[in-house]
């Protein structure tokens, strides 16, 4: 389906950005909430949510559901103007945005790094959740490359069909990938209760586990219920959450792709269907605490990633449980490829388009943004085959925290340009570098590594929030302290290359072309209004 992709919707430009990674910016609604569901409810979340409820509870795992219910009217209200700027400006990127925005290629700069950094072990996470499958299969065998073969040629073909088909093979599999996943939940929701002994057993059994002490703090294993002494880490995660979530990359490349500002707005409605979707998903960590299943590696160690692939190979017939590991591998198949085009968009357009190449045509663009998506994964096959998994988590839970980050630029420059760019860089700078030394400073009390945690006390208080949340308000606060500065200095603005009217134009109003129009102007990079 992947390499058959090339061929579908396709106005015959595989080598022009518009095509190749936003898909000719033509999906309608149908074809949208598909793509947006395969690209925001990844593999790893079909692993990983479960698997947070297993080993600690709630605040570290249902947190995800109302966190992706608090998103949808956030995207609902701003990223309609980000398309309708964009198509009237052929943006491809959100740094592209702000970069016309703000007049800034430095800024413009900050929010491409950001992204790619944010995103790359996003994508290695993918490969993690499929390697937990591989593993429960027993495919692979005892030497490094017989171990490894599995997972090398699974990447291998993404990145083939990725190359090949661009934004169109990951919309068209993210049909299977989600038809897959609701019948695997809906089945698992209605059929392991039944056999575990009912959701009453079900609870009190996660009740007890997440109550005995952790040997290595003496305090109470996880949270089956927070108390008033998580209440603000639960908000603060949930919240920092819904505003990162539409911050990534690939979810700004999945709603670019659509053809009118209405069918963002209208998946914004139709999205939250997957939250309820997702809080079902992570009640079977509980179920795999009932189950009593072995989470142990093949290197002998406890790998909470293992329960959920563990609980159906042991309680689903072989059949079922070979559909529930082909819908979390073709899950990983699907935001994998969609993170990789963005990452390598970023590249394209604000680093070699604006630092390197700056008479760049639509074609070498392209060119440059297919390599870039290879060099991408290679980096993510690297960080799982290479690297302690740890490493991998650490980085993701880093990635939020910096990505959040570029919410000023981005989303209060879709509404007002009173941010001064340079405070902008500069509050970006310092709520990067808070950040990075607050995830640092938490220790995993079990490993006693450092990055054991995103959640941290404010500073100069007892009270443990989001370490995004925090940087992102000292980022506000030092944007705010320097504009006030920088405009009493009368330091020069950029150029704003935007109109008022560019924030609210849909398709068919003056200056928003479609694809045979930018090309006839020589591509997306030099399509203005």
């Amino acid at each position: 389906m992947g390499f058959m992709a090339s061929r579908w919707r396709s106005a015959g430009h595989l080598d022009n950005l518009d095509e190749w990674g936003l898909g000719g910016r033509s999906f309608g609604t149908f074809i949208t909430w598909f793509l947006l569901g395969g690209d925001l409810y990844t593999a790893y979340t079909f692993i990983a949510v479960p698997a947070a409820m297993y080993a600690t509870g709630a605040i570290s795992g249902f947190f995800a559901v109302p966190y992706t219910i608090v998103a949808y009217p956030i995207v609902f209200m701003f990223m309609a103007r980000l398309w309708s700027v964009s198509h009237r400006h052929g943006y491809v990127t959100p740094a592209d945005f702000v970069g016309g925005r703000y007049g800034s290629k430095a800024l413009s700069l900050a929010v491409a790094v950001t992204g790619i950094l944010a995103t790359m072990p996003y994508i290695a996470l993918q490969l993690v959740g499929m390697q937990a499958v591989f593993e429960t299969m027993g495919l692979g065998g005892n030497n490094t490359l017989a171990k490894d073969l599995p997972l090398l040629i699974a990447f291998a073909v993404l990145a083939a069909y990725t190359y090949s088909s661009g934004l169109r093979a990951p919309a068209m599999i993210a049909f299977v990938k989600d038809i897959l996943i609701y019948l695997v939940i809906l089945v698992a929701i209605f059929y392991l209760p039944h056999v575990l002994g009912g959701w009453d057993s079900i609870f009190g059994a996660a009740q007890e586990k997440l109550a005995k002490p952790n040997p290595a703090t003496g305090k109470p294993t996880g949270t089956f219920i927070p108390g008033e002494a998580g209440y603000v880490s639960y908000w603060t995660l949930a919240l920092g959450s819904a505003m990162a979530l539409f911050m990534y990359p690939h979810s700004v490349t999945a709603v670019l792709s659509t053809k009118t500002r209405n069918v963002v707005r209208r998946n914004a409605t139709l999205l939250p269907a997957y939250s309820l979707l997702l809080g079902l998903l992570a009640l079977l960590g509980f179920m795999a605490i009932k189950a009593n299943v072995n989470v142990k590696g093949l290197d002998g160690l406890a790998n909470p990633q293992l329960a959920i692939p563990r609980l159906f190979d042991q309680e689903f017939p072989s059949w079922f449980a070979g559909i529930a590991f082909a819908a979390i591998a073709v899950g990983a198949l699907v935001p994998a490829a969609i993170m990789s085009i963005a990452a390598a968009n970023l590249f394209t357009r604000n680093i070699y388009r604006d630092f390197i190449k700056k008479d760049a045509t639509p074609a070498q663009e392209a060119k440059v943004s297919k390599l870039a998506s290879l060099l991408v994964k290679v980096g993510a096959l690297v960080f799982v085959l290479g690297m302690d998994k740890t490493v991998a988590l650490n980085l993701q839970l880093l990635g939020g925290i910096w990505i959040l980050q570029t919410f000023p630029a981005i989303v209060v420059g879709l509404y007002t340009r009173w941010f001064h760019r340079y405070a902008l860089l500069a509050g970006w700078a310092v709520a990067m570098l808070f950040g990075t030394i607050s995830a640092y400073n938490v220790v995993n009390p079990a490993t006693k590594k450092h990055f054991g945690g995103s959640i941290a006390n404010i500073p100069g208080t007892e009270t443990p929030a989001y370490i995004a949340l925090t940087a992102f308000v000292l980022n506000l606060v030092v944007v705010i302290a320097l504009t006030f500065l920088f405009r009493a200095l009368k330091v020069p603005d950029g150029k704003d290359s935007t109109h008022p009217t560019d924030f609210v134009a849909d398709r068919g109003d003056p200056g928003v072309k479609d694809l045979p129009e930018i090309l006839d102007d020589g591509g997306a990079a030099t399509a203005k209004s």
